[in-house]
């Protein structure tokens, strides 16, 4: 008597490293995106050994299984701030989580339907523009004990993210033979691969490059990358210098890129230059900055408008 004994079904964990190839070589997904799954799935993937639920194949997800995800996302404290994850982080992760599912139709694998990962109704509220005044920013960029290693090369990546504008992952692939004989007397401009490999052109103030000087005289090493530093660690020395100079918790680089853009437009810059400077495709995405002229405007028609006083 002989038995046809098959291989064990790929648990939903083993899956991952697949969806990861699917994304990259037939999503044509960039890299950056590739690695944000890869962190989201993760969280997801620890979840599920934490639970006990490693060797959970696609088919057997299901409903419960996905509600109580997303428990404990709701319940889940972020590192730093020890505070509820955001509805739009929460996001993050359970959109990371649909589009394995998709991929899994993709690919004739029995699991739960994507539409079955319903998000937060309410996440919509978490979207408001969040950004610092001038005196929130001057508070942060003077957190850093720039008479440390360290220290000063936090402090340049500070500076050059309020200067320029730059995405969080733009600013990690600068590459420090870009600023090689920099004068600091006078603006900086550089050419830049941004999102969705658009080439755009980033402006460095005099005050961020004579900390970026500051900070390559001191490099010694021979690696090539300007800070040499990955897109999550920038993340959390930001997070680490907003509590330390007591701006608010929702800091993050890309709270100082909603700041470069709101300083701008307060100081009388067109939303079309605006949208030139941030690298966005769309005027639609630099309309979120909109609430600036919106003050501005309401603020001028109360002081001026005779039956408004």
């Amino acid at each position: 008597m002989s038995y046809n004994i098959g291989k064990s079904p790929k648990s939903l964990i083993e899956h991952i490293p697949s969806f990861l190839d699917y994304c990259e070589v037939e999503k044509g997904l960039s890299n950056n995106t590739q690695k944000n799954y890869q962190r989201y799935l993760k969280k997801f993937s620890d979840w599920l050994k934490k639970t006990k639920k490693e060797n959970l194949t696609p088919e057997e997800l299901d409903s419960k299984t996905i509600w109580d995800y997303r428990l404990f996302l709701s319940r889940d404290l972020d590192p730093i701030t020890r505070q509820s994850l955001k509805k739009t982080t929460q996001n993050y992760y359970l959109i990371a989580l649909r589009a394995l599912l998709n991929y899994f139709a993709d690919r004739d694998i029995a699991s739960l339907p994507a539409n079955k990962i319903k998000l937060p109704k309410d996440a919509r509220s978490d979207k408001d523009i969040k950004f610092l005044n001038l005196e929130q920013v001057e508070k942060l960029l003077q957190a850093p004990n720039a008479n440390t290693e360290s220290g000063l090369r936090d402090k340049a990546i500070l500076e050059a993210l309020f200067s320029t504008g730059l995405r969080i992952a733009e600013l990690s692939a600068l590459n420090r033979n870009q600023f090689a004989n920099i004068n600091t007397k006078k603006d900086f401009e550089l050419s830049i691969i941004g999102k969705g490999s658009h080439p755009r052109t980033v402006y460095f103030s005099e005050r961020a490059l004579s900390w970026l000087k500051r900070y390559l005289e001191t490099r010694k090493d021979e690696n090539e990358s300007l800070f040499n530093i990955s897109t999550r660690t920038v993340e959390r020395l930001v997070k680490k210098y907003a509590i330390a100079s007591g701006t608010p918790l929702f800091t993050t680089p890309h709270t100082l890129r909603h700041s470069f853009a709101t300083d701008l437009l307060s100081q009388g810059l067109d939303l079309r230059t605006i949208q030139e400077l941030l690298g966005h495709r769309s005027i639609t995405s630099t309309q979120i900055y909109t609430h600036v002229t919106d003050k501005r405007l309401r603020d001028v028609h109360r002081k001026f408008h005779s039956l408004g006083k």
